[in-house]
């Protein structure tokens, strides 16, 4: 079993979020940076120039053996199997009734070794699932959350930042790639992913040195711009770029193709997966709900959890809302109903008691200048 903690466990950065003045909050079970100077700042610091997040909350599990590929297989609702050594997936688990456990990225970092980075509230609940799922494969599942550290640096300045520190070549990287090698001197694997948006990495050590990756991308980024950013910011930033957030626009009541994400199921792949009979009976039955972006036109804006109605009728709900500070508007996402979810229906959010106008909207609402 993966181990559970009573009291939210602090980062090991926790000491430079306080001395910059931090808001801390408890996140997921652990205690986390909300924001530093302003959300509203941090997440334009992203957008024009650079942003490091402390992301070490996250969980990291690893899988060795010559049938890890096939027991990720079973696990997962994608064919880690097809991945390349050096790329990455971004992938589900599911429940066997095709709800979603949680979301995921799979890294493949050797021919029979694997990464799997889970959400923080959920990393105890996916070890638990993938120990659960292998067994009966040659894999071994090492659960090291605790003892690793992720450090994000995100924005158009970011791999100016990074590159000097790095003997990874990340100019080189494709998106959604990873490498093993050094940054700031330390031991790092070092991936080309996000959650913001922007171009930027990642980069995982181990929790012993994080605090000199830190420090010195802190140093290395000042005259770059470069903002130390909190999860406030982390939230408007993921939500312009549509990007999903568990317990959000995922959950146990919600399938892939609901959310807008069956690319990630492989019906296609060999052999059975967790999931599989349900996932096809939703695929072809067709989606309960459906995931949608809403501009709201009127005043106000829409929050967790605020109806969305069609003239007189409930239609769906606010699943995440916020004033973008990149297009100055009110933005949602919300799942409706499939038959009011095309662009260009105007419906209405409950905001205080008063039906605000809401238009849908393609996702996502904001996509980086090539």
């Amino acid at each position: 079993m993966a181990q559970t903690h009573e009291a939210p466990l602090a980062t090991p950065l926790a000491g430079r979020h306080e001395a910059l003045g931090a808001r801390i909050v408890e996140f997921g079970g652990w205690l986390m940076p909300l924001q530093y100077s302003g959300i509203l700042e941090e997440h334009r610091a992203v957008r024009s120039g650079a942003g490091l997040f402390d992301l070490s909350h996250m969980g990291e599990l690893f899988l060795e053996g010559p049938e890890a590929a096939a027991a990720l297989g079973y696990a997962l609702t994608t064919d880690p199997a097809s991945l390349k050594v050096g790329r990455a997936q971004y992938s589900m688990i599911c429940f066997p009734d095709g709800g979603i456990l949680d979301d995921l990225i799979v890294y493949r970092l050797a021919d029979e070794r694997f990464m799997v980075v889970a959400n923080a509230s959920n990393a105890g609940a996916v070890s638990d699932a993938l120990a659960a799922r292998l067994a009966g494969f040659s894999v071994v599942l090492d659960d090291r959350s605790l003892a690793t550290a992720l450090v994000a640096i995100q924005g158009p300045r970011a791999l100016g930042i990074l590159a000097p520190l790095t003997n990874v070549a990340p100019d080189g990287l494709h998106y959604y790639g990873i490498a093993e090698g050094q940054v700031a001197g330390v031991a790092a694997l070092v991936a080309r992913t996000g959650y913001t948006g922007e171009d930027g990495f990642e980069i995982f050590v181990d929790v012993t040195s994080a605090g000199r990756v830190w420090d010195v991308l802190m140093e290395t980024g000042e005259s770059a711009g470069l903002m130390p950013v909190g999860l406030g910011a982390r939230d408007t930033l993921r939500l312009e770029a549509g990007m999903p957030l568990y317990g959000n626009e995922l959950g146990p009541d919600t399938t892939p193709f609901e959310a807008g994400l069956g690319r990630v199921v492989h019906l296609e792949k060999a052999g059975d997966f967790v999931g599989k009979e349900a996932l096809e009976k939703a695929a072809t039955d067709g989606p309960r709900k459906q995931l949608v972006g809403l501009i709201v036109r009127g005043r106000g804006i829409a929050r967790h959890g605020y109806e969305v109605f069609a003239g007189d009728g409930r239609v769906g709900v606010v699943t995440s809302g916020t004033l973008s500070p990149t297009l100055g508007e009110p933005i949602a996402m919300a799942y409706v109903t499939p038959s009011e979810a095309g662009p260009g229906t105007i419906l209405a959010v409950r905001i205080r008691d008063q039906q605000v106008a809401a238009e849908v909207v393609p996702l996502p609402f904001y996509r980086r200048p090539t």
